[in-house]
């Protein structure tokens, strides 16, 4: 009967335990999540130094705001094609498109970055911004070693932002980790091959 106590007990304080670690991981597992969220991402980027190269403008007196802050999680598309005077044919990647899907500091996906480049708002055909570079184009390398370049980049000529980004005048990428085409050439005209990549996107406007 003692036995049975005993073992009863050593049970009981066994199940405990097995409880109490379990509650530690689900703990550790949450913290992780949290860490990785694009809220944490976008919060991260705010403590970031800016490059000269890809600095807003001062427009003083008057000076910037921004209008909005998104982490983008995706891929950089790239595709294979043959190097100018190859023969025989040498291949080489050459960027397509990004394909991205665009979160806001609560953790919500809010919309798509896409060719163009582009950015639109989920459920809205009046939220919606393309872009082109500067000339000549303001880049930065990235800190990350895998990560495409940090850029300032404008409102595409002929094409009016619209909704939020009514009155855009810069878009920024920055915090960029991944994207970059591989070091391994293609091999065929036909290879395409899709990268991962996040980056945060800032959109700022000139105050008038």
């Amino acid at each position: 009967m003692k036995m049975y106590q005993q073992l009863n007990r050593n049970s009981k304080f066994f199940l405990i335990a097995v409880l109490v670690s379990a509650m530690f991981v689900a703990c550790g597992n949450d913290k992780e999540i949290l860490y990785n969220s694009p809220a944490q991402h976008i919060s991260e980027s705010e403590k970031l130094t800016i490059p000269a190269s890809i600095e807003l403008p001062s427009n003083l007196p008057g000076g910037n705001t921004r209008v909005a802050t998104f982490f983008a999680e995706g891929v950089q598309k790239y595709k294979a094609r043959q190097k100018a005077g190859s023969d025989p044919a040498v291949y080489e990647w050459v960027f397509v498109a990004p394909a991205a899907s665009l979160y806001d500091a609560a953790n919500t996906k809010v919309g798509t970055h896409s060719a163009g480049p582009t950015w639109q708002l989920s459920g809205s055909t009046t939220d919606s911004i393309y872009a082109q570079q500067f000339a000549p184009p303001k880049t930065a390398t990235s800190p990350d070693q895998s990560g495409i370049d940090w850029l300032l980049l404008m409102p595409k000529i002929g094409k009016t932002p619209t909704g939020i980004f009514t009155d855009v005048s810069y878009i920024q990428r920055i915090a960029t980790k991944g994207g970059k085409a591989p070091t391994t050439a293609p091999v065929s005209a036909s290879d395409t091959i899709d990268v991962y990549y996040t980056a945060v996107y800032r959109f700022t406007k000139k105050n008038q």
